[in-house]
């Protein structure tokens, strides 16, 4: 692979990986143009200080045969919303050049003309929309163009001499374009810019970020990384100290996140307004840089100017909710004080809609008030989102905008659009278009623990539960079952090696989860092992043994659960895996089933100790699961015994049908949603007279 470095980035255009890209798609019935755009595409969608979540835009000027094979010049731009670091060709939806060009002699066109017009012209109309600045993609000659809202560009691009700037770093290699909202207008005050001087390579928008233009994919996808890294030079070389960065006096007694994000939810869950989500899921960020922006003396200036590229006001709002740091000594201080601080930035952004939903006719309907990032000195960042990876990707663009604002504050001053501008952006139809409005599943918004995990039992209850829209925790005693587990769910699961019968251990794991997810929802306590023997005879260490897994190891991790749930004020569930041998022992099982039947009276006792905390405690009573605490050797021993099959000894039932994983797993997500019951038990094992609840 080549690698031409002009100083902080580095082109990473290989001549192999472009050839293999062309022959890979050419098998697939896609032209070379569109191959190269999608190479190059992914190429600028890895780095994320160019590109992230959705961001940025590429296209490439092509022809391609219609319905009757006849070539048409087309326009293949990146459909609005996708992402492109994993773009594949059909994610730049071809739109036909010729009625985009008329377009541009309208003196007006509204957004709901621009789209159905481009809609209207796709050579596929199942294809996406096309991004919103696709007539500016359009109005400018170039095959290829590249676009993207790189760090350092919307740095330069957010001062309020950005245009001299822009001069300064680039001559007359980039046209500066001043702000306007993306759409019909901008694209033709671009197209203007560039006419004026067609030498140009690339423009510069005005708090936005920079396009390239080429006439192949690998000139304009170096230019970019040429004019980057060109404007991160600039900053490094001119960045200095300032008074506005300078940092004030913190506390020595800090306090750790899984003090303060537990919290934090809470307080979310408790100021959204009736009839909008209360569960929310957090992000912590930390860093250096991070820290020197929330440390900063007049941070309250600064992180109040506004976000720095217009897309940044869908995804983290204009600006964060300010906390103050949070001490050990002093934590129900601090708790208020983060209380206050959620409710002024409510009330402030309340008589922002207000104010600006008047100004445009009272036509919009509110979207929730809460923030999307909160800044609390000594602390960090918090992102906050409906699921880990939305919460992570607030975090990210709130990095992607203190980086900014920190660059721009080195070398200048930080100025954002206006406020009226951000409330537009915010609630423009085709920004939050890209955001979806799926209906959310049953247990979405939720961080869900399980035991024992990596088992037959506790994997399928960890993919249950995943299903239903929860992020869920894996923990097993063995890492690589509990990671077995996470790879089969994805993205939402966080996978931890844990010992239940060791506390410490325990109080670990919690701290862990409450770092990666913000806070607990539902424990499922299912860690469990059966030993057998008949009581009289049986070893003292294995009697006590099992008490530690089958007991001790339960209380271990509920009152883990418990301390978190009551930091949160959410309430919350606890659902334990008791079996029947709580309920009807088994000959030779002393050992398992005396445990299981105190954790049965644990069950009962967390329900009433902690009802008035909103916490619910709930137990399976389950039997005769396959691979679960019944091995194969076991199952064939006790067939035998009886006479039977394996697979009647399995399916002796009243219902006659042999008891999965899977229906235990669905009996605790039941006893999940069943939000006012308490000190119940749900029986799984097909019908058994002897163990049914009296």
């Amino acid at each position: 692979m080549m690698s031409t470095a002009w100083g902080t980035m580095n082109s990473l255009w290989s001549d192999e990986d472009a050839r293999a890209c062309i022959e890979y798609y050419a098998a697939r019935g896609v032209g070379e143009d569109l191959a190269l755009r999608t190479y190059t595409s992914r190429l600028l969608g890895r780095v994320p200080r160019l590109v992230m979540h959705g961001g940025g835009n590429t296209s490439v000027k092509t022809q391609l045969p219609d319905l009757f094979g006849e070539p048409v010049d087309v326009l293949c731009v990146k459909g609005s919303g996708r992402d492109l670091a994993v773009i594949e060709p059909d994610g730049h939806p071809a739109v036909r050049r010729a009625p985009l060009d008329r377009l541009r002699g309208l003196t007006a066109l509204s957004d709901e003309d621009m789209v159905n017009a481009q809609r209207q012209n796709l050579l596929d109309t199942s294809a996406p929309n096309p991004s919103v600045e696709t007539l500016l993609h359009a109005y400018l000659p170039h095959k290829f163009i590249d676009h993207t809202h790189s760090v350092t560009s919307t740095a330069i691009a957010c001062l309020p001499d950005a245009a001299a700037v822009c001069a300064e770093i680039f001559g007359r290699r980039v046209g500066f374009v001043p702000y306007i909202m993306p759409g019909f207008k901008l694209a033709k005050t671009a197209a203007e810019v560039f006419e004026r001087d067609p030498a140009v390579q690339g423009l510069l928008l005005a708090k936005h970020g920079i396009f390239t233009m080429a006439e192949t994919a690998r000139d304009a996808y170096e230019l970019m990384i040429e004019m980057v890294t060109l404007m991160e030079r600039y900053v490094a070389t001119r960045e200095r100290d300032r008074p506005s960065l300078q940092p004030i006096s913190l506390p020595d007694d800090l306090a750790p996140p899984e003090a303060v994000l537990p919290v934090l939810r809470g307080l979310l869950a408790q100021a959204a307004p009736e009839g909008t989500p209360s569960h929310w899921l957090l992000d912590h960020r930390v860093s250096a840089r991070i820290l020197r922006f929330v440390n900063g003396r007049d941070l309250a200036r600064y992180a109040r100017r506004g976000i720095a590229t217009p897309e940044q006001v869908i995804r983290i709002k204009s600006l964060p909710a300010i906390v103050p740091p949070a001490t050990v000594s002093a934590l129900s201080d601090w708790r208020q004080a983060a209380e206050a601080a959620i409710g002024a930035f409510i009330t402030s952004y309340d008589d922002y809609f207000q104010r600006h939903n008047a100004r445009v006719g009272g036509i919009k309907k509110p979207l929730d008030p809460l923030p999307r990032v909160l800044a609390l000195p000594g602390f960090g960042i918090v992102g906050v989102g409906k699921s880990a990876a939305d919460a992570r990707v607030s975090s990210d663009v709130a990095e992607a905008w203190i980086d900014a604002v920190l660059d721009a504050e080195g070398i200048g001053t930080f100025e954002s659009i206006t406020e009226a501008d951000h409330f537009d952006m915010e609630y423009w139809s085709l920004e939050q278009a890209k955001l979806g409005k799926a209906s959310e599943k049953r247990l979405a918004r939720h961080v869900v623990a399980v035991t024992g995990g990596g088992g037959a039992i506790g994997s399928a209850i960890a993919r249950a539960f995943a299903a239903e829209g929860a992020d869920v925790a894996i923990l097993d005693v063995e890492s690589v079952r509990a990671e077995a587990t996470r790879n089969a769910i994805g993205g939402r699961a966080l996978a931890l090696g844990c010992d239940v019968t060791n506390a410490a251990a325990v109080d670990r794991a919690m701290a862990e989860i409450v770092r990666q997810f913000g806070g607990l929802d539902v424990l499922v306590s299912n860690a469990g092992a059966a030993s057998g023997g008949m009581m009289a005879e049986m070893p003292e260490d294995v009697l006590r043994d099992s008490f530690e897994l089958n007991f001790f190891g339960h209380q271990n991790v509920a009152r883990a659960a418990v301390r978190v749930m009551r930091q949160q004020r959410m309430g919350g569930a606890l659902l334990f895996n008791v079996s029947k041998q709580a309920i009807n022992p088994g000959m030779n099982f002393g050992a398992y089933g005396t445990a299981k039947a105190a954790l049965l009276a644990l069950v009962r006792q967390y329900a009433l100790e902690h009802g008035a905390d909103g916490i619910r405690s709930n137990a399976v009573n389950a039997d005769r699961i396959r691979s679960g605490l019944l091995s194969p050797e076991m199952i064939a021993a006790r067939s035998a015994a009886r006479g039977v099959t394996a697979e009647e000894y399995m399916a002796g039932n009243l219902l006659g049908a042999e008891v999965t994983a899977e229906d235990v797993a669905q009996a605790f997500v039941a006893s999940a949603l069943l939000r006012r019951t308490t000190g119940n038990v749900i029986t799984v094992d097909g019908g058994n007279v002897a163990a049914m609840m009296r």
